[in-house]
């Protein structure tokens, strides 16, 4: 008989917290098909503007899932629901550049305040595994080459200054006390059901609604992009397969600069160069971002599936037919 694990996921009703989610609930598991139902779910999420409900439905009515709104800076609660769980998958943050060089508070009290909050429940608890997902923002920008997990960090933003903390926090926990901590470093991902304010979501509203879009500087910024499915993949694999005190680095394999990116998005939404507005550069916007995913490829078999081209078309077509989604989330 197989075992259940008991996981809390943070932030499970965001982007791609809830794509983990759905995956690892859905009817049909790809990641691991020869055992869907030896995990159950409980989502933990503070519902700001990010969160969305709606994300979970499909999920809603498992037996193996369950929902609770709450703060991850709430060490009383947070310390109620460790106790019941074997796991942590850390999604919850704080994560849009723009809104943390406005106001870096909240995103300093959620993901340094709250993953310290979540570790010492973890610890209080003998949780089995903390699996804390990242960002490859905390690397800085790098003009060739790759980062690889054993470079040095060196944020920007106050966002990723923000990760880069709560990094460098949860894998001092292992150090110190011997957690089972696990990090992941995600490049930009992109898919359905991401709230319309980071670039894929934002431009493709916009030309499907207003017509306009607006492009930061000469649009020379360089991003990898990485699929929620291929995402998810990586975060299941580090779970299931990776080892105490380890950093993953997690990408999609396909570099971008944003210029080249807004030239498929026009054409996915036929429109052209006319519906763009170049803007003035973001502050401290870095250059370009990549990570060496040679590590996760090698040691866990971590491998992309999603083609870029036919991720950003079915990402596009998803948007077209969802309006009743987004629309809310732009008023």
């Amino acid at each position: 008989m197989t075992s259940l694990t008991r996981i809390l996921v943070t932030g499970g009703a965001g982007f791609i917290g809830s794509h983990y989610v759905r995956t690892l609930l859905g009817p049909r598991n790809p990641l691991r098909p020869e055992s869907r139902d030896d995990v159950r779910i409980t989502v933990l999420d503070k519902l700001t503007y990010a969160g969305n409900p709606a994300n979970l439905d499909p999920v809603r009515g498992s037996e193996r899932f369950a929902f609770v709104q709450g703060d991850i800076c709430d060490s009383g609660l947070v310390d109620e629901l460790i106790a019941e769980h074997d796991q942590v998958v850390h999604f919850a943050a704080e994560s849009h550049v723009d809104r943390s060089i406005v106001g870096a508070g909240e995103f300093v009290r959620t993901n340094v305040v709250g993953t310290q909050t979540l570790l010492d429940a973890a610890l209080r608890h003998g949780l089995k595994t903390f699996v804390h997902i990242s960002t490859d923002e905390v690397y800085g920008s790098i003009e060739e080459g790759s980062w690889r997990e054993t470079e040095p960090l060196k944020p920007s933003s106050p966002y990723s200054a923000a990760k880069a903390s709560s990094d460098l926090i949860a894998l001092a926990y292992h150090r110190t006390h011997g957690l089972d901590v696990r990090v992941t470093r995600c490049s930009n991902n992109y898919g359905h059901h991401h709230f319309p304010e980071k670039l894929i979501p934002l431009f493709i509203t916009n030309l499907l609604d207003i017509g306009k879009v607006s492009l930061y500087g000469d649009g020379g910024n360089v991003r990898d992009w990485l699929h929620i499915d291929d995402h998810v993949q990586g975060v299941e694999l580090v779970r299931t397969k990776g080892q105490p005190g380890e950093v993953y680095n997690i990408g999609g394999g396909t570099e971008l600069s944003n210029k080249e990116l807004t030239e498929l998005l026009l054409k996915e939404c036929g429109a052209d160069w006319e519906s763009v507005e170049h803007v003035t550069d973001r502050k401290g916007h870095d250059r370009r971002y990549s990570v060496d995913c040679t590590k996760i490829r090698t040691v866990l078999g971590y491998e992309p599936r999603k083609d870029f081209a036919e991720g950003l078309a079915e990402t596009v077509r998803w948007y077209r037919d969802n309006r009743a989604w987004w629309e809310p989330l732009r008023a």
